[in-house]
């Protein structure tokens, strides 16, 4: 179990967290579904270790996260000027001896001896995720994996990350469109108010866009009869 304790963090004055907690399952894919802004990038960055939480303790089975369990997926990754794919990948280490890049650049139609400054933004993404698979972690933390890239490529994450949790792989995934969550998520998270403020199984997944969205919308639906 991934559990994360009273964590607050702040920018500055700012808080951005404020005494959060979350219990992620083993095995399983959870969804972190909130309004941009509302800090999901930080509670990422926090739990990987990129920034010091003013408060608060992230464990695993009970003992202190280490950075050594966990792969992130950040929602715009960084590459360095004049490399290539394959080059890029040739960085990761491989822990087993056992990742073949060939399955991974047919699958995602990567052009390997390109520049990676030629990459398309869905390109991109493929290729850091392939990277992330490379390192063989047991938490993946996958910001925006579906932001800019096809629908082809979208349906072929979502068999990838429901077939890493068969594994045994912990994944916890955002996105600020809630069907993508939906469609493979077992438990989805709602942040929100500097909190996680509701935790659904999939059998009450139904009730998220009611929650989310039920009164907005039915604000909308009026407003746009009055347009029409």
């Amino acid at each position: 179990m991934l559990t994360v304790n009273s964590l607050t963090v702040s920018y500055g004055k700012t808080t951005v967290l404020d005494n959060l907690n979350l219990e992620a399952e083993e095995g399983m894919i959870h969804g972190l579904a909130g309004i941009n802004g509302s800090g999901k990038t930080t509670l990422f960055h926090t739990i990987y270790g990129f920034i010091k939480p003013d408060t608060g303790s992230i464990q695993l089975n009970g003992q202190p996260l280490s950075r050594k369990k966990i792969a992130l997926l950040e929602t715009q990754h960084y590459f360095y000027s004049n490399i290539k794919g394959k080059e890029y990948l040739n960085l990761f280490p491989d822990p087993g001896g056992t990742f073949s890049i060939e399955p991974w650049q047919e699958l995602f139609r990567l052009p390997l001896d390109d520049l990676i400054e030629d990459y398309s933004t869905g390109m991109k993404k493929k290729l850091a995720l392939t990277g992330i698979l490379k390192l063989d972690k047991p938490i993946l933390l996958l910001d925006e994996p579906f932001n800019g890239i096809d629908m082809e490529a979208v349906r072929i994450i979502q068999l990838l990350l429901v077939r890493l949790k068969e594994k045994g792989k912990t994944i916890i995934i955002t996105s600020h469109i809630l069907e993508t969550l939906t469609s493979i998520c077992d438990h989805i998270h709602i942040l929100e108010n500097k909190n996680i403020t509701r935790n659904y199984r999939k059998s009450d997944f139904e009730k998220i866009s009611q929650y989310l969205f039920g009164e907005m919308e039915e604000q909308l639906r009026n407003k746009i009869n009055l347009g029409l």
